[in-house]
């Protein structure tokens, strides 16, 4: 333990590692004295932007784009950050895409294992959002999170499934769901929608497509390039390398004022 100066001159041990001193003010959160903290897992370097995701009639849609921001700097435009769990789940994460890799390993592990020793059945959607928010807590309580909001889909028997978990924990089952600007923008957008009537999976793909294109005009960490993933009954389907390149406009954008 390290040790400090009270306010009376004496000499003391601090009251717990990287914590102040008997009479000693605390430097909250005292990034500065904690020496033996993990600390870097609090500031990403590079990251995922928005995922969204639907439930419709027949099954569950998934799409977010491939792009892995350093900082601002559009520096790797190729990172998958949906995959497929099993034929009843899928995973897609925003966030910290080193700590989006490590989950990925573990859960990728976790249902080989399964396989190995015969579990039945397989890891479901609400298995996995469960198993997910238990762990995300957990990293949260001992001051070392994930730096992820997560999005699963799947089925949890026949039912469709669409969850959400984030860092500390926060963890939620919807009919639509989205992390990062998609919260904003896309999920308006999917809920003026379900008024007009029952989503088909055509109409579905078209209606994430169309979020897609507006996070990429308005948010500056998205890109044209992305994946998506359709869950039904007979299992999952994703589809990699998609374009909204040859889908999107910028004349629009000589309209914009108030930035110069």
């Amino acid at each position: 333990m390290m040790a400090g100066v009270s306010l009376t001159g004496v000499f003391t041990p601090n009251l717990w590692s990287g914590g102040p001193a008997p009479g000693q003010l605390y430097n909250f959160p005292a990034t500065k004295t904690q020496n033996e903290s993990r600390t870097h897992t609090m500031y990403p370097s590079t990251s995922g932007t928005s995922v969204v995701g639907l439930v419709y009639d027949g099954g569950v849609m998934v799409a977010a784009d491939s792009l892995g921001s350093y900082g601002s700097l559009a520096r790797f435009r190729n990172v998958k950050r949906l995959f497929r769990v099993t034929d009843k789940a899928v995973l897609a994460c925003s966030g910290d895409i080193a700590d989006y890799q490590f989950i990925r390993e573990v859960i990728e592990q976790k249902v080989r294992d399964d396989e190995i020793h015969g579990y039945t059945p397989e890891l479901n959607a609400c298995a996995l959002h469960c198993w997910l928010t238990r762990v995300l807590y957990n990293r949260r309580s001992r001051f070392d999170p994930l730096w992820l909001e997560s999005v699963v889909a799947g089925y949890k028997g026949d039912t469709p499934f669409l969850g959400f978990v984030d860092k500390i924990g926060t963890a939620f089952e919807a009919k639509e769901v989205a992390t990062g600007f998609g919260v904003h923008l896309a999920i308006p957008m999917i809920r003026e929608a379900r008024e007009k009537g029952n989503l088909t999976r055509e109409a579905a793909r078209k209606l994430l497509v169309d979020c897609l294109k507006v996070l990429y005009y308005r948010d500056c960490r998205a890109h044209f390039k992305y994946q998506l993933a359709d869950i039904t009954p007979e299992g999952v389907t994703i589809h990699d390398d998609l374009d909204l390149k040859q889908e999107t406009s910028w004349e629009v954008a000589s309209f914009v004022r108030g930035y110069d």
